[in-house]
């Protein structure tokens, strides 16, 4: 195990000083009763307060309308799992065998809730600067995408007037699942629109936020396919 934790602390370019907090940050909660889900609660705070600090910084001229969906766009659950499977995190959770045999590993859920936890647990182990240091290189293409939520103001508008202007049916979008505890809830939306063949989905923490996502998600696959001028 102590060479696991090694290889995944250069993955992750941040050495533990208690490197008991890496492993509780790995720990789902059907391996141990002693699990991450504390320090996910600690990281999600910390990821959004630094998160609301660089855009804030960053962008001088936006107004609170244009920063509010680039957070959430950085911190959505599916920027999370991005972020997981960017560092691999799947092979080192510590999970209970049922949650193993059923793939838990590469469950966007659980691999999101384990990045919230190492950022909690890096918060513990030297504090906001080097958890804001963490959170600036993993999220650093989130950052980058972000900027583009910019350009776009309202996704679902967009994409409506594009379908509008060529005498196409509007979106058709449908919650299909809703999860996450009482502090922390996420909502899956799915939006179909007849140009485009394939179904998207996109998590959020709020319906309204679920349906930008997935509204941007098809403007990207449009501009991909299609001339939108």
């Amino acid at each position: 195990m102590a060479a696991n934790l090694l290889e995944l602390e250069k993955k992750l370019e941040y050495k533990f000083r208690d490197r008991h907090l890496l492993t509780l940050a790995l720990s789902h909660r059907s391996f141990s009763r002693l699990n991450n889900e504390r320090l996910e609660f600690l990281g999600d705070a910390v990821l959004d307060l630094v998160v609301a600090d660089i855009l804030y910084n960053e962008f001088p001229n936006l107004r609170e309308g244009q920063l509010s969906p680039m957070r959430s766009f950085v911190v959505c659950k599916d920027s999370l799992a991005t972020i997981a499977n960017n560092l691999e995190l799947g092979p080192y959770l510590l999970l209970g065998s049922g949650e193993m045999k059923s793939g838990g590993h590469r469950r966007d859920s659980i691999l999101g809730d384990t990045v919230e936890a190492l950022i909690g647990a890096v918060y513990l182990d030297r504090g906001i600067d080097f958890a804001r240091e963490r959170i600036v290189k993993w999220f650093a293409p989130q950052f980058d995408k972000a900027q583009e939520i910019t350009e776009r103001k309202d996704s679902k508008t967009m994409l409506q007037e594009w379908l509008q202007r060529r005498g196409k049916a509007l979106p058709d979008y449908q919650l299909i699942n809703t999860g996450g505890e009482a502090h922390s809830r996420s909502f899956t939306v799915s939006c179909k629109i007849d140009v485009l063949e394939d179904l998207m989905t996109a998590t959020a923490s709020s319906l309204r936020k679920a349906e930008q996502l997935v509204a941007g998600l098809l403007l990207d696959e449009l501009e991909r396919s299609h001339d939108k001028s």
